[in-house]
């Protein structure tokens, strides 16, 4: 029966993101794809356990409990073959994940079937997948490494940084290559304009989509904007999401304080951020992915 995703937040994520499969990348790495096939194989039977997006995952499917229609698929994106990926399936139905749709791509990057999947995000292990997805317009981080703690309490809640994630990084330019004080003139003076979007400004869209069908004091999708930015370029992001009619539920505008603690106050189940160090210090308190876009991951 000819089935459709529209109308329905899509997230594809790759199964080194949704399970701890360290050890078997770690066998690829150093003895090649023969040796990793084998031991896949061999432990098919082996339920994999949880990987820094697994409760993500598991509060985005939640979603989809007290409706028909679903609201949210999630869709596995792996480099794994058929074969050797049987493993992840049967830990999907291990976990009872309501996960059904799969590409497995047997080594070739599988990037490329978010577009036909509709993906609204993107989510890997693998940093150079992120960056084709990314350079190709759609929202994708790469999963950091993580220990942090997970809130076991029903409530999604993401968390964004604004430059070169929610909007573009036409300001950061300014900021990188002229200083603090220019790009402060600059947001002061351009407080009216919105800024353009970045590469995550579809995906917030869509979460609010499913947040307009509760009453705002019941909305299981909690989402926050975490930025560096500081008074008085506060004004030109508050600007920008009203133009947009895109709701905030909380804007914590930092002035460049570590955000750490204020994501684990937020209770993040994870943060997107464009710069590396921002990232690293977030993820020893939230699950958090790398948004490779930007002047800040400029490559040469």
């Amino acid at each position: 029966m000819a089935q459709s995703l529209e109308n329905r937040l899509v997230v594809a994520i790759s199964s080194r993101a949704l399970f701890d499969l360290e050890e078997g990348h770690r066998i690829f790495v150093e003895q090649g794809l023969e040796a990793y096939a084998r031991y896949q194989i061999e432990h098919e039977d082996v339920v994999l356990t949880p990987g820094v997006a697994y409760p993500l995952v598991q509060k985005l499917l939640r979603l989809n409990a007290d409706t028909e229609q679903k609201r949210v698929e999630v869709i596995l994106l792996s480099h794994n073959s058929a074969d050797t990926g049987l493993r992840v399936f049967n830990s999907i139905q291990h976990h009872g994940l309501d996960i059904s749709l799969a590409a497995f791509t047997n080594g070739a990057s599988p990037w490329r079937y978010v577009e036909p999947f509709s993906a609204d995000l993107f989510l890997s292990a693998e940093p150079a997948d992120v960056v084709k997805a990314l350079d190709a317009g759609y929202a994708a981080a790469a999963i950091v490494p993580s220990r942090a703690a997970t809130r076991e309490d029903g409530e999604l809640r993401i968390a964004f940084d604004g430059d070169a994630v929610l909007f573009s990084d036409e300001a950061e330019r300014v900021y990188q290559e002229r200083g603090l004080a220019a790009f402060a003139e600059s947001e002061k003076a351009q407080a009216r304009e919105p800024l353009s979007g970045g590469p995550f400004k579809n995906f917030l869209a869509a979460l609010q989509r499913i947040q307009a069908e509760y009453p705002v004091d019941r909305s299981p999708i909690r989402t926050a904007l975490v930025t560096a930015r500081s008074a008085p370029a506060h004004e030109r992001v508050i600007r920008t999401l009203r133009a947009w009619k895109i709701r905030i539920d909380e804007a914590l505008f930092l002035g460049g304080l570590p955000k750490g603690e204020f994501l684990k106050t937020f209770g993040a189940d994870i943060f997107f951020d464009d710069q590396k160090g921002h990232v690293e210090a977030a993820a020893g308190y939230v699950a958090t992915g790398h948004v490779l876009h930007g002047v800040s991951n400029r490559r040469a």
